[in-house]
């Protein structure tokens, strides 16, 4: 049973790590590119609009990772509670993921993708901006308490 659970522990670090890759590089590296094309195509091909909608469409399948992630999140730190083997930090972290990642796949993305929708001039809205701004807020505080997560578990396998 102790060999079993090595696996699925280090399956969780391993999906944890990545989730946070995934998030870093979208946010990170992709965005920038998206939002600057004419830098890399000599010139305005696309509006502003328009990659917005390519943005989106990677942060809507960034959340189908996201929500596995907190699945998962749910289904180990549950079990490492029942079993006694928690700790203050390990539960706050787990409470930002949880919390944070279903805001981000069920709340904002869905909202800014029914703004998108409603066309390019909603998208100028304040509304819109401040939305925006929220998901950003909200992903930056779940891809830290996705790395608390990690590194606590990272000390808790190696002792």
């Amino acid at each position: 049973m102790k060999k079993y659970f090595r696996i699925t522990t280090m399956a969780y670090l391993i999906l944890l790590g990545s989730t946070l890759g995934a998030g870093l590089l979208a946010g990170v590296v992709v965005a920038p590119v998206i939002f600057h094309t004419e830098n890399y195509l000599g010139s305005a091909l696309l509006s502003h609009y328009q990659e917005g909608l390519i943005m989106t469409e990677v942060f809507v399948r960034l959340s189908y990772l996201v929500t596995t992630t907190v699945i998962a999140v749910v289904l180990y730190e549950g079990y490492k509670y029942k079993k006694f083997e928690r700790d203050t930090i390990t539960q706050i972290a787990t409470f930002f993921v949880i919390a944070t990642g279903l805001m981000f796949g069920h709340y904002y993305v869905p909202d800014i993708v029914n703004m998108q929708l409603a066309g390019e001039k909603m998208t100028q809205s304040v509304a819109f901006i401040n939305t925006h701004k929220g998901s950003e807020l909200n992903f930056k505080i779940f891809s830290l308490a996705l790395l608390v997560l990690m590194v606590r578990n990272m000390q808790k396998a190696c002792k």
